[in-house]
C-alpha cells in the first residue's frame, strides 16, 4: 500500500512525500521438496510452465531478460519466450537494440519468470547464441503483418522526435510492402540462452521459501542444491 503525507517546504507550499511502499501478504503453504523435482531442470521447467498456462495468467511466457555491458553495467527488460527445448530458451528482438549491443560484447544473460498465482519464480542463467537465419525467418513469418512492419519502422532503443514520427515511418513501410509479404530485416533476429544454471523458487509462509538450484557439473550432470531463502 502506498502511504503518503503532506509536508510543508520552506516556501510554505505543501507537497506530497512518499513514506513507504508496504503491501504485505502471507504466502500459502505449498511445499517444494527435493523428491518433487525432476532430475532434469528442463523437465521441471516444463512441468511448472504447463501449470502456469493453466493458472489464468495472460502471458505465462513473459520473462525478464537481464544483460550487461563488458564492464558489468546491467540492464533488464520484459520479453516473451518464443521457444524452448533441450538447446535453450529463445526470444526475438532487434539485434541493434540495447540488449543486442550488450549481448554482442558480453554474450551471457539471466532470465526470470514470475508466476504470481502459483507463488513461483524460475531463474535461468547461461551463455547466449544467435539462432540461425532459417529459424529467425520461420518465426518472423508467423508474426502479424503489423508487427512485421513495426520491425522495419522501429530502430529499437534509438531516440525519435515524436510518436507521430514513429507512426509516419510505420505508414511508409506499410505502403512500401503493400499487400505482399514482408521480409525479415537483417538486423532482426533471435537469441538462445543456453542454461548452465536454473533456480526454482516456491513461496512459503513466514518467508521460509523453498529454493533449489540446478548447476551443471564438469561431466555434464545436473547437481541439485537446496538454498536458504
Amino acid at each position: 500500500m502506498l502511504k503518503e503525507r503532506n509536508s510543508v517546504t520552506r516556501e510554505g507550499v505543501e507537497e506530497r512525500t512518499v513514506l513507504d511502499l508496504l503491501q504485505r501478504w502471507e504466502h500459502t503453504d505449498h511445499p517444494l521438496r527435493r523428491r518433487d523435482l525432476a532430475d532434469d531442470p528442463l523437465e521441471q521447467f516444463l512441468r511448472w510452465y504447463q501449470e502456469a498456462q493453466g493458472s489464468g495468467l495472460r502471458y505465462p511466457n513473459a520473462m525478464a531478460v537481464a544483460t550487461a555491458t563488458a564492464d558489468g553495467r546491467p540492464s533488464v527488460r520484459m520479453v516473451l519466450l518464443r521457444g524452448v527445448d533441450e538447446r535453450g530458451f529463445v526470444f526475438y528482438t532487434n539485434l541493434e537494440s540495447r540488449k543486442g549491443r550488450e549481448l554482442a560484447e558480453n554474450p551471457r544473460a539471466a532470465l526470470l519468470f514470475y508466476w504470481e498465482p502459483l507463488e513461483r519464480q524460475v531463474r535461468i542463467e547461461g551463455r547466449v547464441e544467435l539462432v540461425t537465419s532459417a529459424e529467425a525467418d520461420a518465426y518472423f513469418a508467423t508474426r502479424p503483418k503489423g508487427s512485421q512492419i513495426s520491425a522495419w519502422a522501429s530502430r529499437q532503443s534509438e531516440p525519435i522526435d515524436s510518436r507521430e514520427a514513429l507512426e509516419r515511418r510505420h505508414a511508409e513501410f506499410a505502403e512500401r510492402f503493400g499487400s505482399g509479404p514482408v521480409p525479415r530485416p537483417a538486423y532482426w533476429g533471435g537469441y538462445r540462452v543456453v542454461p548452465d544454471a536454473y533456480e526454482f523458487w516456491q513461496g512459503r509462509p513466514d518467508r521460509l521459501h523453498d529454493r533449489f538450484r540446478y548447476e551443471r557439473s564438469a561431466d555434464g550432470i545436473w547437481v541439485i542444491t537446496r538454498l536458504q531463502p
